[in-house]
């Protein structure tokens, strides 16, 4: 049964730090994961990798290590994110998997790339989590559709405000990657909340006046691992509980037919390594998005 919580105490109190890490301390190493993969504090030039950080990139190495020495099992073409894993840890499936020459298409401009040219894409293995957008919580639910027959992964770039798109179809029951699209951000379906998303990931006083008068937080309770507790914060209380969020790139997955732009979007972030998962579900709000709910 979850439990209800007024987040304003632990804000108030002095000793916030030690409440915090007592509280959530899920939440503060999620932060200390994101900070060193994300390239550390805004304000920092350098960044120490704390021995978490460092023990998750070792454990993501070592998963990638076993999924490549190891056969996909037949199974693994049932649902994308079984295949995806697989075709960015395994070389030699990745090479299988690919139909040669693969067309590239940029603009009006096409390219041909040789399986000689092709260099292993590790996506987003080696940094240890991966970003998902979704409309709804019925969308995410078709992650776990077997019947699907395409998917796209999503590189999504800020600074070139552009959009690697890599079209996987399964035409025989076998997933494979048929070509690579190179798009602007403004021709994307969710182009509004990523515009919205950048600026909300990389300035903090932008961030808290993107956060509704009330945020629904739902986290883990420090006294039942079996249960979660729920509180509420505010714009006031936000800054004490804010992970810090990748800034310069995302990932995202469409699987089968991407949704129209809607008026909510549910940002995910999932560790590969740690079972660390981050949910935060943004609302459309006149011409911007504010942030309704926090789960981790």
């Amino acid at each position: 049964m979850n439990n209800f919580v007024t987040l304003q105490s632990i804000y108030e109190d002095g000793s916030i730090l030690e409440e915090l890490m007592r509280a959530y301390p899920v939440l503060l190493i999620l932060s200390l994961t994101l900070m060193v993969s994300c390239g550390g504090g805004r304000n920092s030039q350098s960044a120490e990798v704390p021995a978490d950080s460092l023990a998750d990139t070792l454990a993501v190495d070592s998963l990638a290590d076993e999924i490549s020495a190891t056969p996909m099992p037949k199974a693994a073409d049932e649902l994308f994110d079984d295949f995806i894993f697989n075709f960015a840890s395994n070389r030699k499936l990745q090479m299988e998997r690919i139909i040669f020459p693969l067309t590239s298409y940029q603009g009006t401009k096409q390219t041909k790339i040789t399986r000689e040219q092709w260099k292993m894409d590790y996506f987003f293995m080696r940094q240890g989590y991966y970003t998902l957008l979704f409309d709804n919580e019925q969308h995410m639910e078709v992650v776990k559709d077997t019947r699907l027959t395409t998917a796209v992964v999503e590189k999504i770039y800020f600074n070139t405000h552009s959009i690697i798109q890599y079209m996987f179809q399964r035409p025989q029951g076998a997933w494979v990657l048929t070509s690579i699209h190179t798009i602007p951000i403004s021709q994307s379906p969710n182009a509004s909340f990523l515009d919205f998303y950048q600026h909300f990931a990389n300035d903090k006083e932008f961030q808290t006046k993107s956060i509704a008068a009330t945020v629904k937080f739902v986290g883990p309770d420090p006294d039942d691992d079996f249960s979660q507790m729920e509180g509420i914060l505010t714009p006031d209380t936000w800054e004490a509980f804010a992970p810090e969020l990748p800034g310069r790139m995302l990932y995202n997955i469409t699987y089968g037919t991407p949704f129209k732009d809607g008026n909510q979007k549910i940002f995910v972030l999932r560790g590969i390594a740690n079972g660390l998962e981050m949910e935060m579900v943004f609302k459309r709000k006149g011409n911007g998005w504010k942030l309704t709910k926090f789960t981790t």
